[in-house]
């Protein structure tokens, strides 16, 4: 882990069907995640929000498709805030909708490719957003980022050139729950690792991340977190436009963040799809703060923790 924190808001909601999602940034801020992250001794650096300039709309031949415009502009605003950040400390992008994450994950892998590092990455969600351009069928964009940022097909001339793309076989996907049909042949052919929930129940989600931790370790890796708010159960996090039941509990997330920080390799974070307007009192951007917090280092107890390898 490293002590200084970039906070940067990514307030874009062009991803997905319905409004909100743009405020998840002020939320997460409105809820005190920097002061909570200087109470652990940690430096924070508020790099403010994001923006893109106007775009010119261009019609993509899956005519489901909405906003590509200005999606792409901006995954190539949030790669290259991305890429400066992870020189700088550990960025924490703070969304908008999850496709951001096509921006963030290639602009610091970009950075971990010129330091000669390879990144991992876990992807935390109850979807796989593994879609490409021409198999979505809702059109919805934040469905996509996982397919562009590992290099699938059929993003280029449309969204930036990915300059970095990750190995498929370096991303876990932990907490699925809801993926369609094409998802599903895809991932099976892709080499990306996949625990829904199911294989969480069977297994416990402990030994599940904890083998991907070791592997992790075992490449002298790094990682990035990719953290969707539907991940967890709506009843615990409401404040989400996707929910789907069945999700991670309370303490499941809590015991996820808490082994990520033991293991001293996340290198960045996103927190993606809280949508204040569908929020109770803030309850959800209140949880996020908390599993921030475990993630870097807060703790109940001071105690050895077992090997999940």
């Amino acid at each position: 882990m490293i002590d200084t924190c970039i906070l940067i808001g990514v307030p874009v909601e062009a991803g997905t069907g319905r409004r909100g999602a743009d405020m998840g940034a002020a939320a997460f801020r409105a809820a005190g995640l920097a002061e909570t992250l200087r109470d652990l001794g940690l430096a924070v650096v508020e790099q403010g929000s994001l923006s893109i300039g106007p775009t010119v709309p261009r019609p993509h031949p899956n005519p489901a498709i909405r906003d590509i415009a200005a999606i792409a502009a901006w995954t190539e605003a949030t790669e290259k805030a991305a890429y400066a950040a992870a020189g700088r400390g550990m960025p924490i992008f703070l969304g908008g909708d999850h496709s951001m994450a096509a921006g963030s994950i290639a602009g610091v892998n970009r950075r971990a490719v010129e330091d000669g590092r390879e990144l991992f990455v876990l992807w935390l969600d109850a979807h796989s957003d593994f879609h490409t351009l021409d198999t979505t069928e809702s059109g919805n964009l934040h469905g996509v980022p996982a397919a562009y940022v590992t290099g699938r097909p059929g993003f280029e001339g449309w969204f930036p050139p990915l300059l970095a793309p990750v190995k498929p076989e370096n991303m876990c996907m932990v907490g699925l729950r809801s993926v369609d049909p094409a998802e599903r042949i895809a991932l099976r052919e892709s080499g990306v690792r996949v625990h829904d929930m199911r294989a969480i129940d069977e297994n416990g989600i402990g030994r599940l991340v904890g083998a991907f931790i070791e592997h992790v370790r075992a490449r002298d890796g790094i990682l990035h977190v990719s953290f969707d708010v539907d991940f967890l159960d709506p009843d615990i996090a409401p404040g989400v436009g996707t929910t789907a039941p069945g999700g991670a509990t309370f303490r499941e997330a809590h015991l996820v963040m808490e082994m990520l920080h033991d293991s001293g390799l996340v290198r960045s974070l996103d927190v993606v799809e809280l949508n204040p307007f569908l929020d109770e009192r803030g309850r959800t951007a209140l949880l996020l703060v908390d599993l921030v917090a475990s993630l870097m280092g807060r703790r109940i107890l001071d105690r050895p923790t077992r090997s999940w390898s």
